[in-house]
């Protein structure tokens, strides 16, 4: 790995306006959905985005591929700014950074056969000039993405496949542009639990032959936990905990964190951790609360956390996180 990081985000917003209407009274309204994000990825790193749904996961790496305009903050790919591309300089930054969806049922055009669908993305960038070597390269692609032979998958289309072998048809067609990040929004969600093992493993392996960065986003810490190199933690449109998966997992800064990894099944009853159950939904996006984001929900909220919005914190050697707790005492 080099010391310089492939990704860097600073201080990213995206807000969305709320249309107003005739009753709408003060000031304009916008949704926070996400608000002041940074980290940075590593080449060849693999960087899980964990939360409930709605606290903007989806929505940071949309913006991250250019399908939302950023509304504030830097995102450097590269050693390159790519806050605001043109539609050229969009086409361009889609070679190399891929996107997986969740819904392989959803993703693929029920009209065109699989060496199509996978061999598309080489047309558009106009990256070959005859069938056969689009042919060859698509082939390549599929096998890697585990369909073999790519001669049996070649002429068929997506309704004879299984959901698995769907989702390998998504991968492939990202990885006929030989991209150097892919963004896999929940690509195991969907999918029979038999068979999430074996994709998460065909993420992983592709990591490891080709170097490929992964950001990974699920609600599921235990996915994280199995895949992830590090773990970014975030709430409401904020990052509310990052480290590495082990420092994070161990040793959670944030009662956020806490709350998630105490409903994770464990094999050893013995092991087993006092279950918290967050009460009630998060706060309205729209009107977010004063001070910390978590502390109307949070079992050990204390006076200051209706006044103080925190930011992130060292808690140890590349783990932080945003708590008044971490070097505070709290006074009820």
């Amino acid at each position: 790995m080099t010391n310089e990081p492939i990704l860097r985000i600073e201080n990213l917003c995206k807000y969305f306006p709320v249309s107003r209407t005739i009753f709408s009274r003060g000031a304009a309204k916008q949704v926070h959905a996400v608000d002041d994000v940074s980290f940075e990825l590593e080449p060849g790193e693999v960087l899980a985005l964990v939360g409930e749904s709605g606290c903007g996961k989806s929505t940071l790496v949309l913006t991250l591929l250019g399908l939302e305009k950023a509304t504030s903050g830097q995102m450097m790919f590269e050693g390159r700014d790519i806050t605001h591309l043109d539609p050229s300089g969009l086409k361009q930054l889609r070679r190399r950074m891929q996107m997986i969806f969740q819904d392989p049922y959803e993703s693929l055009n029920p009209l065109m056969t699989i060496g199509e669908l996978v061999a598309e993305p080489l047309l558009v960038h106009g990256l070959v000039h005859s069938r056969a070597e689009r042919l060859a390269r698509a082939s390549q692609a599929m096998e890697d993405a585990g369909l073999k032979p790519a001669s049996n998958f070649v002429h068929r289309r997506p309704h004879e496949l299984s959901g698995g072998q769907r989702q390998r048809v998504v991968i492939a067609g990202a990885l006929v542009l030989e991209p150097v990040v892919l963004l896999a929004d929940e690509p195991v969600s969907m999918l029979d639990v038999s068979i999430r093992a074996e994709i998460l493993s065909l993420l992983a392996d592709l990591r490891a032959q080709r170097g490929i960065s992964i950001i990974l986003i699920t609600h599921d810490l235990s996915t994280a936990a199995y895949f992830a190199d590090r773990l970014v933690v975030m709430y409401l449109g904020r990052i509310v905990e990052i480290g590495t998966t082990t420092a994070v997992l161990q040793n959670p800064a944030h009662p956020y964190t806490r709350a998630l990894l105490s409903v994770i099944p464990v094999p050893n009853p013995r092991q087993r951790r006092q279950h918290t159950i967050l009460e009630g939904d998060p706060p309205n996006p729209i009107d977010l609360p004063p001070g910390c984001r978590f502390h109307p929900r949070c079992p050990v909220a204390f006076a200051r956390c209706q006044q103080v919005d925190p930011r992130l914190t060292l808690v140890d050697d590349g783990h932080q996180a945003a708590c008044l707790l971490i070097d505070e005492t709290p006074v009820r």
